[in-house]
C-alpha cells in the first residue's frame, strides 16, 4: 500500500539521537515503500536555529513552541502520522504541547516511545497516557519498555502496543578493522551530559595502565546541557582524568560525526563502554549500533542493556563501580577468544535490527492502522 507519511519529531540539522532516528526511519521507509511519500514537521526548541525557506532539506514545516495548529494542518494532509515521543522535545509542561497536535489531527497516528519512566510525576504519567490513548498504534523499542508501559500505566488497548527494535546499520565482518600492534581502543560515544557515567570509565583506567588503552569519548555536549552549563561537565571529566593520573589515556572528540565517520570509528573499537548511571533507559541507539557493528560491549545494567546483553551477548557491570568496569574491560582486552565470542554474539543479537527490516515493519504497521481506519484491506 502506498502511503503519505507525516513525521513529527526533532530532525536534522538538529543533532540528537531522536532526530537521527527519525531521519533514518523516514529514509528507509521511502526505500522499502518507494511509492510512498512523506512530509516532515520538524520540532524546534526555544534555542533551536530555524532553517528558513529553502533550507529545510526535506522538512515541510518547522513547529515552534505554541505552533500546534499549523503543524497539525500539515500533518493532517497525510494518510498516517508517525510521532516520536520524548518529554523533552516538545514545549509545555513535560512536553504536553504534543497533545494539542494530536487533538487536532484526524488521520491515524503511530507513536514511538523513547522513554517510559518507572516513577513518573503525576503530570508525566497523565501526558504519556493521553499520548498513548490518542494513538492507533504504539511502538516501544524494547520488550522492557513495553512491559513497563503495560504494567505501570493505564493503557486502554494493550493490543495496540508493539515492539519494533531500534534500527541500526549492520556491519559486514569484512568491514571490521583488526587492532594489529596499536593500543587497544575503548570507545564511548553519543551526546555528552551528566548521567552518562563517563567518570566511572575514567576511574577504571587506573587499573588498566599496564594495557595503555585509549579511552575515546566521542560526541558533542548535549545542546540543552551546553545552553545551561556550557562545557562544565566536559571540563570536569578532564580534571577527573588528571586527578586520577590517567589523562594520557583519555581523549575527547567533540566534533560532529557523519554516519560514515561514526561507522568507521566504531569498527576500530576493541570494546564499546556504556557506563550509564541511568536505571530508566529503555532504549539506547548507541547500544543498538554497537551490536550491529559486531563490537564487544561492556555496559551497566540499564534496562535496554540488561535485555540485549543477556545470555552472554555482552558484559554487564554494576553502576558506579569503576573496579567492575576495569575488570570487565581487562577480560575483553586480554582473555583469549573472549572478544571474538562477544563479537559473534553481538552480530547474532543484532540480526533483524537493520534499518531496512525495521522500516518494513513500520510500513506494515502503518498499512494496518490505515486499513483499520478506512476499511480498505492493506
Amino acid at each position: 500500500m502506498a502511503l503519505a507519511y507525516g513525521h513529527l519529531s526533532t530532525y536534522p540539522p538538529t543533532q540528537c539521537g531522536l532526530a537521527t532516528f527519525a531521519a533514518a526511519l523516514n529514509h528507509h521507509i521511502a526505500a522499502s515503500a518507494p511509492d510512498s511519500r512523506s512530509r516532515v514537521v520538524r520540532v524546534l526548541g526555544d534555542t533551536e536555529p530555524r532553517m528558513g525557506a529553502g533550507g529545510r532539506r526535506g522538512v515541510a514545516h518547522e513547529m515552534e513552541p505554541g505552533g500546534a495548529r499549523a503543524a497539525a494542518a500539515v500533518l493532517d494532509r497525510c494518510d498516517v502520522i508517525v510521532v516520536q515521543h520524548e518529554y523533552g522535545i516538545y514545549s509545555g509542561q513535560d512536553g504536553d504541547d504534543v497533545l494539542a497536535v494530536l487533538d487536532r489531527v484526524r488521520v491515524p497516528v503511530v507513536v514511538v516511545l523513547h522513554t517510559v519512566l518507572t516513577a513518573p510525576t503525576p503530570h508525566q504519567r497523565e501526558v504519556l497516557e493521553q499520548v498513548v490513548d490518542r494513538a492507533a498504534a504504539v511502538v516501544t523499542l524494547s520488550l522492557s519498555a513495553q512491559q513497563r508501559l503495560l504494567a505501570g500505566y493505564a493503557v486502554r488497548r494493550p493490543e495496540s502496543v508493539v515492539v519494533i527494535p531500534h534500527g541500526a546499520v549492520l556491519t559486514d565482518r569484512s568491514d571490521r578493522i583488526a587492532r594489529g600492534g596499536r593500543r587497544p581502543l575503548v570507545l564511548t560515544w553519543g551526546l555528552l551530559s551528566p548521567g552518562k557515567g563517563i567518570e566511572w570509565g575514567i576511574s577504571a583506567l587506573r587499573e588498566l595502565r599496564d594495557l595503555r588503552p585509549r579511552y575515546l569519548v566521542a560526541g558533542q555536549t548535549h545542546p540543552k546541557v551546553l545552553a545551561r552549563d556550557g562545557e562544565a561537565y566536559r571540563r570536569g571529566l578532564r580534571e577527573r582524568a588528571a586527578a586520577e593520573g590517567v589523562a594520557n589515556l583519555v581523549e575527547f572528540s567533540s566534533g560532529y560525526l557523519s554516519a560514515g565517520a561514526l561507522a568507521s570509528l566504531v569498527s576500530r573499537a576493541d570494546v564499546v563502554l556504556l557506563p550509564y548511571d541511568s536505571t530508566e533507559q529503555v532504549t539506547s541507539g548507541v547500544l543498538a549500533e554497537a551490536l550491529a557493528a559486531g563490537r564487544p560491549v561492556v555496559a551497566t545494567a540499564f534496562p535496554h542493556a540488561a535485555e540485549l546483553l543477556a545470555d552472554g551477548v555482552g558484559l554487564l557491570v554494576p553502576r558506579h563501580d569503576a573496579a567492575a568496569i576495569a575488570s570487565a574491560l581487562r577480560r575483553v582486552l586480554t582473555e583469549p577468544g573472549l572478544a571474538g565470542e562477544l563479537a559473534d554474539r553481538a552480530t547474532a543479537a543484532a540480526a533483524g535490527t537493520g534499518w531496512p527490516a525495521v522500516a518494513a515493519s513500520y510500513h506494515s504497521l502503518a498499512c494496518d492502522v490505515v486499513a483499520a481506519r478506512t476499511g480498505v484491506p492493506a
